[in-house]
């Protein structure tokens, strides 16, 4: 059991898109049952699985533990992979938690969902806040998707920070560099010079997935893409199998 939290302070680096097609590989690849909690209010990871948004907005009702997170989980076409989805509910989620007064309540229903997965894959939304930190409690390993721009390399260091704040309690980061393309100059320098950070390119295969509402390795299973995804998604098996 171990929950990976896919976040980062700054909008537009492939969040989403990185949990979904982690978590689609989690549950192909490694034949692990998953769950994608998506806990931003836009409801991208649904988007990207083909999970219809239902129409009753109940997503703030589970933080606030008014319903069972059980009775909104929704399974996707892929084997053992399912979703708990976002809805306009949570967009002031932050608020919520602050007046629920509970500083562990995402790491409290986390471990509760763990227990029926063997995966579960946070979907952040860019945000420095209460839920951030609550968020940092809950997981096991903190993914950041960085495109290689120097705002980016600002955003890593700004969630550095906010995780290293819980002390020896804090969770590993692991950064990735997003929508990497080689031709440009900006791109190779940035990559040559963190020769440990995972890579995922820049891709029409992946801004396909919005397309074919599916991750890339459904429709496109032989692209870069989603070679670069699966072997992403094995070293970050690695990464929680050391602890």
């Amino acid at each position: 059991m171990a929950v990976v939290a896919v976040y980062s302070v700054k909008g537009g680096v492939g969040k989403t898109t990185f949990a979904a097609n982690l978590a689609w590989c989690a549950a192909t690849q490694s034949s692990r049952r998953t769950l994608l909690w998506d806990l931003d209010a836009a409801g991208g990871a649904g988007f990207l699985l083909g999970v219809d948004p239902r129409k009753k907005r109940r997503a703030q009702s589970v933080i606030a533990k008014e319903i069972d997170a059980a009775k909104l989980i929704r399974h996707t076409k892929y084997p053992r992979l399912d979703l708990l989805p976002a809805d306009e509910s949570i967009r002031a989620l932050d608020v919520t938690l602050a007046e629920i007064g509970k500083k562990n309540r995402i790491a409290k229903l986390t471990a509760a969902l763990v227990k029926d997965y063997d995966r579960l894959i946070l979907d952040c939304p860019p945000v420095l806040n209460e839920l951030s930190s609550q968020i940092v409690r809950a997981a096991d390993l903190i993914l950041v998707p960085i495109p290689p721009s120097p705002l980016s390399a600002r955003a890593l260091e700004t969630v550095r920070d906010e995780v290293q704040s819980e002390g020896k309690k804090a969770p590993p980061i692991m950064p990735v560099f997003s929508m990497v393309d080689r031709r440009r100059a900006l791109h190779r320098d940035s990559v040559a010079s963190e020769k440990g950070w995972p890579v995922v390119p820049a891709s029409s295969a992946i801004e396909q997935c919005a397309t074919h509402l599916a991750p890339v390795g459904a429709f496109a299973p032989r692209s870069d893409a989603t070679r670069s995804f699966k072997t992403l998604w094995t070293q970050i098996e690695r990464k929680l199998a050391k602890g």
